[in-house]
């Protein structure tokens, strides 16, 4: 379904952002999942099993195409209580009666329906209640959303993980796991789950909103963005919000088709491996999702569902050092010559912010910061790790070439050579290396320029968990992500698996771009609310 373009312009600047809502609402998918629970065929594979619907995806087209078209597809995920298995139900949006239904052995995240229930069913615990209402225990999602238990007969036990913070009283820092089709709550010794028992009892982080609402996974939410300046179109691409974005654990704020004065940049830019690991792993190691959606403050106007353009810029926690907003998805303003796409993921105690500036000159700086809101994780060393994944197509999508720049050369005299298959590069900021992709029939190309504050994998203190800096891969399109899901284990970045010998030069390349950060509370500023990294990428040639 499409609506009439927005648009707005900051008074005092000449870039021009115009938006047009593109693909099905979340009320169109929200009745074809109803729909398909009420089908014969689905009806007969879940028996008289206890079922929930969990949420209902749009699904984009798997193989590249020219110009967008709407998601075709949908998936239904749902969650059987009675057998342990999650049921997944595809069809395509225009004859949603004739569905595929398939098994997953991923336990799937909890919904926000899930979780909602999870903690009334902690609210009537005898033990925990006194407590919660008194108001000396505050509920909250926590790392990892799931505890699993596997039963002997090697299925999967899948209960909703409940953290409660201390607030007053002699109460203390627990995290419990709820069991939905039995309706009870699962207490652990030393009161927290195996995997997050830190050796700091404290808290810290910003002080966290227990009443901020979040947008959850399958969240319809893509837009048509159209740049202009003085009548020249700059930018047109598709952005999607990371309610809806591609991956196993989503991707942030997923931008598609982007073009840059008529001509192809990347086909896809998004971030789908995202991962922390602890000191002595004094909490996790966790992988996140980039799909929950937190609040930001933005004030503006609603161009479409989860999109506001702002006459000022939007804010998150790295701004305001404050967990409370008052919109969920995108905010979109320009500042000076770039337009600005900002959004505010949750992962438990965990703010990350996902990011795109788009230049007039053809710059694209994609950024990503980390924040933390209360939590006793939190006060441990930990390090981040963030992998985008650039999807180029300049000009074609073939006919693609990558080249490594470094000063002092390599070797002999030229500090540019070819990349001519694939392979995992560091960044060595001494030799002051970037790479540049080219079109190889046209010359035009994109280079990629590391920040210092970027890191380099092999100096992280937990080194090889951070796997890797750069990939330069030829592109496969089931290669969109590892498929490691937010409940692990595994939890490093398999990205190195797809390193296997072949030709990139003259064909369609995939950049992974790795970013690493160390986080150390008792080391922060008084104003720092978080760290901020990623890339400058800028047109050559163009």
């Amino acid at each position: 379904m499409t609506k009439r373009p927005s648009s707005v312009s900051k008074p005092d600047a000449s870039l021009k952002v115009t938006v047009q809502e593109f693909g099905p609402t979340r009320e169109e998918l929200e009745a074809i999942g109803e729909r398909a629970l009420t089908l014969a065929s689905v009806r007969k594979y879940i028996g008289r099993s206890k079922v929930r619907l969990l949420y209902v995806e749009a699904l984009g087209d798997e193989n590249k195409l020219a110009k967008p078209r709407p998601p075709s597809r949908f998936r239904a995920t749902l969650y059987d209580d009675t057998n342990h298995r999650t049921i997944l139900i595809d069809g395509t949006l225009r004859d949603p009666h004739r569905v595929d239904i398939t098994e997953s052995a991923i336990p799937p995240h909890p919904s926000d329906a899930e979780y909602a229930a999870a903690v009334k069913i902690v609210r009537r615990d005898v033990v925990l209640a006194a407590a919660i209402d008194a108001q000396h225990l505050e509920p909250y999602q926590p790392i990892p959303a799931l505890v699993l238990n596997e039963l002997p007969d090697g299925c999967i036990e899948r209960r909703i993980a409940v953290g409660l913070l201390p607030r007053g009283g002699d109460a203390q820092h627990e995290v419990v796991a709820v069991d939905l089709a039995r309706r009870s709550v699962i207490r652990f010794d030393e009161r927290l789950p195996s995997n997050a028992r830190p050796r700091n009892r404290g808290l810290c982080g910003v002080p966290r909103d227990a009443n901020q609402a979040t947008a959850a996974k399958g969240t319809a939410g893509q837009v048509w963005v159209t740049v202009t300046q003085g009548g020249q179109t700059l930018w047109r691409f598709l952005a999607v919000r990371p309610a809806a974005s591609s991956g196993t654990n989503g991707s942030g704020i997923e931008l598609r088709y982007v073009d840059y004065k008529g001509k192809r940049v990347l086909y896809r830019a998004h971030v789908p491996i995202l991962n922390v690991k602890y000191d002595g792993n004094a909490c996790g190691p966790y992988r996140d999702w980039q799909y929950q959606e937190g609040m930001i403050q933005a004030t503006g106007t609603d161009v479409a569902p989860g999109f506001r353009l702002c006459p000022a810029p939007a804010l998150t926690i790295t701004d305001t050092g404050s967990d409370t907003g008052n919109f969920l998805g995108i905010g979109i303003y320009v500042l000076a010559n770039e337009v600005v796409f900002v959004s505010e993921l949750e992962a438990g105690w965990y703010r990350y912010i996902s990011q795109w500036r788009l230049h007039a000159n053809g710059t694209i700086r994609p950024r990503f910061a980390f924040a933390a809101v209360e939590s006793q994780c939190v006060c441990n060393v930990h390090y981040h790790h963030v992998y985008w994944r650039f999807d180029f197509d300049i000009t074609t999508a073939a006919n693609n070439r990558v080249r490594e720049f470094n000063d002092p050369p390599l070797f002999g005299g030229s500090k540019w050579h070819d990349k001519r298959f694939e392979i995992r590069r560091p960044r060595d900021f001494a030799r002051k290396r970037k790479w540049r992709v080219e079109n190889t029939r046209t010359g035009k190309g994109y280079e990629i320029v590391p920040n210092t504050e970027d890191g380099v994998a092999t100096a992280s203190p937990d080194w090889p968990f951070g796997r890797g800096d750069v990939w330069i891969l030829r592109y496969r399109g089931s290669e969109i992500d590892d498929g490691v899901a937010a409940v692990g284990p595994p939890f490093e970045a398999d990205i190195d698996r797809w390193v296997n010998g072949e030709a990139i030069h003259d064909h369609d390349v995939v950049i992974w771009y790795g970013g690493h950060f160390t986080h150390d509370v008792n080391h922060d500023g008084p104003a720092q609310h978080g760290h901020i990294v990623g890339p400058d990428l800028k047109p050559v040639n163009w």
